[in-house]
């Protein structure tokens, strides 16, 4: 498996990691279920930088926080019975434009870069 495909799981792992512990932020209530929810934490925080050694690390953060805001949304409206407007929608779409264009944006000015190093 390539370095990049090894990044882009990193990506997922560490998305899923950043939902499974927001869930467990509105749900822990004994010791021991926090100590779960900061154990996930902490093995988030270590897949986290293993995406950046590959890919660049804009890319990775916008991920990692239009992931972790959206899947933090939509789990509040469907666990918690939380709310969905109009406007929550329209900002979720700009985030999903943002996190879309800066991984553009670092592809363009990667492919810039290799294309330079080969003149």
């Amino acid at each position: 498996m390539s370095n990049l495909n090894k990044a882009w799981i990193y990506v997922f792992l560490t998305c899923f990691f950043e939902i499974i512990w927001v869930y467990g932020f509105n749900t822990a209530k004994t010791w021991w279920e926090w100590a779960i929810v900061v154990g996930i934490i902490l093995l988030d925080f270590y897949i986290l930088p293993k995406a950046c050694e590959t890919l660049p690390t804009g890319t990775v953060y916008a991920i990692f926080s239009g992931v972790g805001t959206i899947g933090t949304v939509l789990m509040d409206v469907i666990l918690f019975d939380g709310t969905l407007n109009i406007g929550m929608i329209l900002c979720i779409i700009l985030i999903i434009i943002g996190v879309i264009g800066l991984n553009l944006a670092d592809n363009k000015s990667e492919k810039n870069e290799i294309a330079k190093g080969a003149a």
